[in-house]
Order: C-alpha cells, then sequence, then structure tokens
C-alpha cells in the first residue's frame, strides 16, 4: 500500500499563526527542540510511523484520538500511555479509553528514537509528533509541532473519566465543562471534531441514539432516517464489538467530507450532531460541506487548533522525567 504525502503550502497567515502561538508559549516549547540532542528525531518518527501504518492503516484515527485523550487529561504528558494496576488502574484503563488503540505503536516509535538518543525524546512529545505525522500520511494538512514536553508520572483511571467529553453530551455542555476549561474556544472544539474525519467507532458509543434516545426507547429523531436504518443493519442493540466508520467512505483519508455527513444529519455521536445548533458554526459547517474540494480553510484552522491544544499543562525544563519506556515509569 502506497501512501500519498501532500506537501501543501501553508498560508502566510496560518505560518505567522504558528509562529506566534510557539513564541508567547509561557510553557517553554520550541520548534526544532531537539535540533541538538537528537537532530533526526522527527525523521526517525516519520519513518516508523510509515512502516506502521503501511502495515496497518486503521491505526491512523486511534493514533490521532490519542493525543486528544493524552491532552485532555491532566495536559500533554504521555500519561495516557502508562501502564496500571488491578489496585491502581491508569488512564488507560478508563471507560472512556478502553477503545484506544496504537500503544504497541508508540512503543515502537519510542524504541528507534531510545536507539538513536538514549533519553531524550519525551512519550509526551512522541505522541504530539506522531499525530501530526498521521494526518500528513493520510493526506492532511502539516504543521510544525512546537516540542520540549516532559513526561508525567501520574496516570489515574478517574481522571481521565472526569476530563474527557463524552459523545452522549452536547456540543455546548462539553464546550463549558471541558474545552473552555483547558484554554479552548467554541472554534477549537468545531476543527477539532473535524478529526473525526479519521477513524472508527463502537456501536456502544451511540447506540442509545438509535434505540434509547434519553430513555424514550425510540430514536434520536435529528438522525437523517436512512442513516440511521443503515447504522441498525450494523449495529443490534447492546453490540459491544462492531466497529463503524465515523466518516463513511472516507474513514481512512483527512479530507473535509466529515462536514459533509455532519450538514446531512449524519453524525455517530450526539456532541458532533448538536455543532449543528451553533449559528457560527453551522456556517463554518455548510462552507466546508459546499466546497469540500477546498480543504484550505479547515487544513489552517486544524493545524492552528493542534498547536492550541498541544499546549495544554504541558511540563518542561526540569518537571517529570523523559521515560526510557512510555508504559513505564523511570
Amino acid at each position: 500500500m502506497a501512501f500519498v504525502t501532500v506537501a501543501k503550502p501553508l498560508l502566510p497567515i496560518l505560518a505567522i499563526l504558528l509562529l506566534f502561538s510557539t513564541t508567547i508559549n509561557a510553557q517553554g516549547l520550541v520548534v526544532g527542540f531537539y535540533n541538538s540532542t537528537c537532530p533526526n528525531a522527527e525523521t526517525i518518527i516519520r519513518t516508523e510511523v510509515v512502516n506502521i501504518l503501511t502495515k496497518a492503516q486503521s491505526l491512523a484515527g486511534p493514533l490521532l484520538r490519542m493525543f486528544f485523550h493524552d491532552c485532555f487529561v491532566n495536559g500533554c504528558d504521555g500519561s495516557v500511555l502508562l501502564n496500571g494496576t488491578a489496585a491502581n488502574p491508569a488512564e488507560k484503563n478508563s471507560i472512556p479509553n478502553l477503545s484506544l488503540r496504537g500503544f504497541s505503536a508508540i512503543d515502537k516509535v519510542k524504541a528507534k528514537l531510545e536507539a538513536a538518543c538514549p533519553g531524550i525524546v519525551s512519550c509526551a512529545d512522541t505522541v504530539a509528533l506522531v499525530a501530526r505525522d498521521v494526518v500528513v500520511l493520510t493526506n492532511g494538512p502539516t504543521w510544525d509541532v512546537p516540542t520540549g514536553r516532559r513526561d508525567g508520572n501520574r496516570s489515574v483511571s478517574n481522571d481521565a473519566l472526569s476530563n474527557l467529553p463524552p459523545p452522549f453530551m452536547s456540543a455546548q455542555q462539553a464546550l463549558n465543562q471541558f474545552y473552555t476549561p483547558k484554554g479552548l474556544d467554541a472554534k477549537d472544539q468545531l476543527v477539532l471534531s473535524g478529526g473525526h474525519t479519521l477513524g472508527t467507532s463502537h456501536c456502544s458509543s451511540f447506540s442509545d441514539r438509535l434505540y434509547d434516545f434519553n430513555n424514550t426507547k425510540k430514536a434520536d429523531p435529528r438522525i437523517d432516517k436512512f442513516y440511521r436504518q443503515k447504522l441498525e443493519v450494523k449495529c443490534k442493540p447492546n453490540d459491544q464489538t462492531t466497529l463503524v466508520e465515523i466518516d463513511p467512505g472516507s474513514f481512512r483519508t483527512f479530507d473535509t467530507s466529515y462536514f459533509k455527513h455532519l450538514a446531512k444529519r449524519r453524525s455517530l455521536f450526539f456532541s458532533d450532531d448538536t455543532l449543528m445548533l451553533d449559528p457560527v458554526n453551522k456556517a463554518y459547517i455548510l462552507r466546508q460541506a459546499n466546497n469540500s474540494t477546498d480543504t484550505t480553510e479547515f487544513f489552517a484552522d486544524f493545524a492552528v487548533s493542534m498547536v492550541k491544544m498541544g499546549n495544554i499543562q504541558v511540563l518542561t525544563g526540569t518537571q517529570g522525567e523523559i521515560r526510557k519506556h512510555c508504559a513505564l515509569v523511570n
């Protein structure tokens, strides 16, 4: 399987925004943090991600999702990668993370980095750079990733449960309770939700919308009838295992088709569907849906919001540590 890496020229304004966001980053992240200590770090990561996706292209979505799930729980510190125990379950053992995949892929990337530059590149930065690379390798935008994050040593199951927005929550509720407290705004929420253009979801994440919406024993009336009928064929009540494409027909390509489905009320998640209730969001969604061949606006916005999300509560300097193995504290 061949991957087409499209080197899309970023708009000058995007370059300025990315530079500005990096310059003002009080946490101390910088683009090219490893230029002197591990100059081939990003090349090593990109090469290994190519190898991983060549064997398992379906991991693109999960590896992008992993960055979201790391940053939203106590910041972008690689804590989602840590193993837990029966007595002390970690973030990856929490219900919202049980469907996460790609941990072994991160381990492979980290092993390559440790072989080249022992104890230099953090797991937190590895997750951030892998997320960028899976987007690029699935025909999405590229951006400079500010690096210099260090790894945390706290990973608690309940932290994930209380910090990750559930798919059954409205977009406005999620904005108020999860995005705004982390320094992200409604625009960030919208464009980051556009990351659902990659990947799949278990039926259990949305089956209530098919069979028992708001405990009514009926379907969510907002779902397009024909789309709902297709989902009902794939997802029977209480199905815990079946995977469904979040962006039907394009779930392995980073593009704007997610917005086209959203505009037609064909989204899996209630949280995504209710993005349309906000007039500003709706105008943006319709703009992407009606001009799906021009990805410039969405790609530029996604890059900016990914950098912004990557700044959440990072550890730098002498904080935390650089893990030798991402699943274990040193």
